[in-house]
């Protein structure tokens, strides 16, 4: 069960958030953040390299991050990239997770409106965090000189505001062209708080294990990540053969995850390992009973074994005639999720 951290005044998350957005952080120097704790009402503790902030709250205290090796050459003057709070605890297990990240963000989407950005961090945050096993989705409410973010901490949602540029820069600048270089997804909407911002360049997965790896990392945290985001995702994957490029699966993920498959005559998808609808029954609430024929139903939250199908889909693509990974291709479609453009960094594979 989730334990939900002070949900009336000022332990509200809604609060909470309302009066961060309107914090003036004074360019993020020791003054700046220290006029802010007091005017929150927090006591400034901890070192001075890893200064916290109590803040009284049941779920626990404030975190400053300052500026390190990782962050440094992203900052213009900056001596903190962050002020995380926590704002409630949940059991470990991914469905608990999601169902606090979930009431968080309805929660602030009441009191805020609509986030300007969503996405999940992947495997790979800002400043090169990893982000928890079960997932790592955020939603955004982005502005100037700060933006104010709900994401996956380690232990429940947390609250975080950050000066705009620094997080920014550092994901403009992961666009490498590098394997695995940026990871997750990312989505923005037309608010106009969006406007100047920018997009890294993604990057091409070079091996069919490459695409094994990052198909099962994006799987295995997609229905926990929908859940937690609220939204669904349909994507249809062509497959680029010396016939042309029919359609081979389609994803639907909101708070399960379903695959069908579009096999094309020669390969046998029961050998492979799909089944048909008597074997997934769940999946007759996504298709009808015979399109397609081949379908798997891997499960909600924290249940898809993602290296499994991962393999699963990758052995299909080649035994369709897919040569390389770049024959592998995301339908356009997949880009636009409940008013979001939506980019798939963490795939590597192209997008038509």
């Amino acid at each position: 069960m989730i334990e939900q951290r002070g949900s009336t005044g000022e332990q509200g998350a809604a609060d909470l958030a309302r009066r961060l957005r309107a914090a003036d952080t004074g360019g993020w120097t020791p003054d700046g953040m220290r006029a802010v704790a007091d005017r929150l009402g927090w006591t400034w503790d901890g070192t001075p390299d890893r200064p916290v902030l109590l803040t009284g709250r049941p779920s626990g205290a404030a975190r400053l991050r300052p500026v390190g090796t990782g962050e440094e050459r992203y900052v213009d003057g900056e001596s903190y990239v962050e002020l995380a709070v926590p704002l409630a605890s949940a059991a470990p297990d991914a469905a608990a997770q999601a169902a606090a990240f979930r009431a968080a963000r309805q929660e602030l989407t009441t009191a805020l409106g609509t986030p300007s950005v969503l996405g999940s961090y992947g495997d790979m945050g800002p400043f090169y965090d990893s982000g928890p096993l079960w997932g790592a989705p955020f939603v955004r409410w982005r502005g100037r000189p700060d933006t104010l973010e709900l994401r996956a901490g380690t232990s429940g949602p947390e609250l975080v505001l950050r000066p705009t540029d620094p997080a920014e820069n550092w994901f403009w600048r992961q666009g490498t062209g590098e394997e695995h270089s940026l990871s997750g997804f990312f989505g923005s909407n037309r608010d106009r708080a969006n406007v100047g911002l920018g997009f890294p360049g993604g990057w091409t997965a070079r091996s069919w294990e490459t695409v094994t790896r990052s198909l099962g990392d994006f799987l295995g945290a997609l229905p926990a990540e929908a859940t937690a985001l609220g939204i669904g995702f349909g994507m249809p994957f062509y497959g680029r053969t010396g016939s042309g490029a029919p359609l081979l699966f389609d994803v639907a993920c909101g708070e399960r995850l379903a695959i069908g498959c579009f096999a094309p005559d020669g390969v046998d998808p029961a050998a492979l390992g799909w089944g048909t609808v008597a074997e997934h029954p769940g999946t007759a609430s996504v298709w009808s009973d015979d399109d397609p024929v081949w379908r798997v139903d891997a499960g909600g939250p924290g249940e898809p074994k993602g290296r499994a199908l991962a393999e699963l889909l990758v052995a299909t693509a080649r035994a369709a005639g897919v040569r390389e990974p770049a024959g592998l291709v995301i339908g356009g479609e997949a880009e636009y999720v409940d008013g979001y453009h939506v980019r798939y960094y963490g795939l590597g594979l192209p997008t038509g």
